[in-house]
């Protein structure tokens, strides 16, 4: 046997008063979300806003031009 001697604590569960438990919250870490790109609905979309925008410029300027 070794000269050290191993030590049992026994457990004191308080009869009368409060218990106290201080609980410390660990960092919990998450997958990360991936988040699409542009898909290419929204690109068509988005391209054909623009193209409307254009067209309707153009046509106002026409408009603007014949009146003068």
């Amino acid at each position: 046997m070794s000269s050290s001697k191993s030590h049992v604590f026994k457990e004191v569960i308080p009869k009368a008063g409060q218990l106290y438990q201080e609980d410390h919250p660990s960092i919990v870490l998450c997958k990360p979300k991936i988040m699409p790109l542009k898909s290419i609905t929204l690109e068509k979309m988005e391209k054909m806003q623009a193209d409307s925008q254009e067209a309707m410029k153009k046509h106002e300027t026409e408009a603007s031009n014949s009146q003068f």
